[in-house]
């Protein structure tokens, strides 16, 4: 069985006769390649850009198999089987296929005995894809080692992302007990807007409205949801809602938001230090560096650590409209999280870093997985100081989960008055108002 059919058909954890036949007698013909070209010449050759490489190795693979091929197998099996020889010179062995597939959204290799891959939010089993421990060591490498960074028992795991935006984690022994793991997640570039989440059934038109209404109007946001959930996708759409006028710098661990119609976007990306201990660069380093910058609005892909004091800080020094994610379960473990993060960076009471959030945030929204995978903007609450002091959290938007559907809890404030300063137009709010559902 290919392991197109395998990926087609997960679900089966099997290993059947005829897919381990192919895979010996790919490892046979490899062998022979290596004989024919040479070693150094394959090495010189899988330098080169992985297309060309594989152009110009193919021929020697044809002649290969048609020595150790069997004559009764179909041109489709040796096309194939040609394919999975380049995979493993020039690409990323069995995983490659898997790279190249754009249902598939992450890839988990689990030592040599175990694999899955994750396709509409839900994970498949692949079984055991790599022969060996070394062959996935070898992989690792190879993706790597062309963004000059390495791997070994002084420095066993390693962030990294590839040059097309995906992210990349590795873990060796001794720190992973049984074997090399390996995690890709890839980002879509599919999904860049509003619209394109509602077409997807990701939230309705007239919720995609009020948050557009909200970026344009300069709100505060904090998208919060678990992992997996969509909140970088969700950032990526509501950044496409800011003005084109605008200077946006950008600001992530791993880039990947993507701004491809926004003439002035400024990306900056965090970097580890070196294996010497030097010259690492913090997102609160960028953080900071960014306000002088002179941004209209500052992006940060995820708050995690001391850099939420500096973010809220900025939101409350004239950079108004900035946008940022964070791991949360509801808009109030939001306001926790927030409050704990802004602590690792400024030794204040909770109480006066809740007054910063409750000056600095405008609008929590939610980004939610349920169980069978699909992912939806969930619930919007607007974010103010309450009279005793301390954060108010008020409800706009509600998400029932069971049968995905949403609720107009409450007008923002921010609409009426907007019309009233002219930002907005009171016909393109009437039509928005008659679009939304009651409560």
């Amino acid at each position: 069985m290919s392991l197109a059919k395998r990926v087609h058909q997960a679900g089966l954890e099997i290993q059947d006769p005829e897919f381990e036949n192919m895979r010996a007698l790919k490892d046979e013909a490899k062998r022979a390649l290596l004989e024919r070209v040479g070693l150094s010449e394959v090495a010189r050759i899988a330098e080169a850009e992985p297309q060309s490489a594989r152009e110009e190795l193919r021929p020697a693979v044809e002649a290969v198999l048609n020595t150790a091929a069997p004559s009764t197998m179909e041109a489709h099996q040796r096309d194939e089987l040609a394919d999975r020889i380049l995979d493993d010179v020039v690409g990323l062995g069995p995983l490659q296929s898997l790279l190249e597939d754009d249902a598939i959204t992450e890839i988990m290799v689990n030592g040599a005995g175990s694999a899955f891959f994750e396709r509409a939010g839900t994970l498949h089993p692949l079984g055991a894809l790599f022969e060996s421990e070394e062959q996935i060591r070898i992989i690792i490498d190879r993706i790597i080692s062309p963004i000059g960074r390495r791997i070994d028992e002084r420095s066993p795991l390693v962030n990294a992302r590839l040059s097309n935006g995906y992210r990349v984690n590795a873990v060796i022994p001794p720190i992973a007990l049984d074997g090399p793991l390996l995690t890709i997640r890839k980002f879509s570039d599919r999904i860049g807007t509003l619209q394109e989440l509602v077409a997807l059934r990701a939230l309705p038109e007239w919720y995609a409205q009020l948050l557009s209404f909200a970026v344009r109007l300069r709100q505060d946001l904090a998208v919060a949801g678990g992992t997996g959930s969509g909140k970088t996708t969700l950032l990526n759409a509501l950044s496409s809602e800011i003005p084109l006028k605008e200077r946006i710098v950008t600001i992530e661990d791993s880039a990947e938001l993507r701004f491809d119609h926004h003439p002035h976007v400024v990306r900056l990306e965090s970097r580890t230090a070196s294996i010497e201990g030097e010259g690492a660069v913090s997102i609160r380093d960028l953080v900071a560096n960014a306000l002088r910058m002179r941004p209209d609005r500052i992006v940060v892909g995820e708050v995690r650590g001391a850099e939420c004091i500096d973010m809220l800080q900025a939101m409350n020094t004239g950079h108004d409209g900035s946008l940022t994610t964070l791991h949360a379960g509801s808009a109030e473990e939001t306001i926790v999280r927030l409050t704990l993060l802004a602590r690792y960076g400024i030794d204040l009471p909770s109480d006066l870093i809740e007054e910063q959030i409750a000056m600095a945030i405008d609008g929590i929204v939610m980004s939610l997985r349920r169980a069978d995978g699909r992912r939806f903007v969930a619930g919007f609450s607007g974010v103010s100081r309450a009279a005793g002091g301390g954060v108010r959290l008020t409800e706009y938007v509600s998400f029932h989960q069971a049968d995905a559907s949403w609720a107009l809890i409450q007008e923002p404030v921010f609409i009426e008055d907007a019309c009233r300063a002219g930002a907005l137009s009171w016909e393109e709010v009437e039509a928005w108002r008659r679009s939304c559902p009651s409560a």
